[in-house]
């Protein structure tokens, strides 16, 4: 990853303790089963894990504790890779994890049905709602995240998708990039993996950049 690539997000980010419940207006929309013109689905699981690597070999490396990562802050770095620019937007987050998991182990807030599911934050580029999904034992969490990802990407308000799949296992990065080819070109859809994987009818952006900001790794620590 480049050295200088956390600098672009700039200062003015959202910290943990913004998150609160979503307005009248969203709240309505979400009851309702409306989508908002921006939304981010990932696999929480999956960006869980990559959060423990990350801090595991930059604590080696920089000779210092890395707290846990910034859920709103990390959330606010996808919206921004994604194309989410400041004004009055509405942004729907979807994170999908495992049935038995309640909790994440490397972010804060960490509790799926108490602190992020439901809840909501505010700032120069919007508010944005989240809501936890657990994976039932019907399904396979990579097929109900490519559910997700084609009823969101056939929905007609939705212009921008943000989408984070464990692109290490498994097929659902090919699926998801076949199944792009039909979309990419009327809705604008960023892919993010830890490398540069094969191009498809989308934007690709490295995660490995936002999940840095979020756990406050400077780039001067690691130049």
């Amino acid at each position: 990853m480049h050295k200088d690539k956390p600098r672009r997000y700039g200062r003015h980010l959202p910290m943990a303790h913004a998150f609160h419940c979503p307005d009248k207006q969203m709240k309505e929309q979400l009851n309702q089963g409306k989508w908002s013109e921006n939304v981010i689905i990932a696999d929480a699981d999956y960006i869980d894990s990559v959060a423990f690597h990350l801090i595991v070999n930059f604590e080696r490396m920089i000779g210092r504790r890395i707290p846990p990562a910034d859920m709103a802050r990390w959330i606010d770095c996808i919206a921004l890779d994604g194309g989410v620019r400041e004004g009055e937007n509405e942004i729907q987050v979807v994170l999908i994890h495992d049935k038995e998991k309640v909790k994440m182990a490397n972010f804060v807030p960490a509790e799926y049905a108490s602190e992020l599911s439901g809840k909501a934050f505010k700032d120069h580029l919007g508010e944005f709602v989240v809501d936890s999904y657990p994976v039932e034992e019907m399904t396979t969490k990579d097929d109900f995240l490519f559910d997700v990802l084609a009823m969101v990407a056939a929905e007609k308000n939705v212009q921008r998708i943000m989408v984070v799949p464990n692109a290490e296992e498994g097929d659902i990065y090919d699926r998801i990039r076949q199944h792009l080819r039909h979309v990419g070109e009327r809705k604008n859809v960023t892919v993010f993996a830890m490398q540069p994987m094969p191009g498809g009818n989308f934007k690709q952006e490295i995660l490995g950049y936002s999940l840095m900001q979020a756990l406050g790794i400077r780039a001067d620590e690691i130049k």
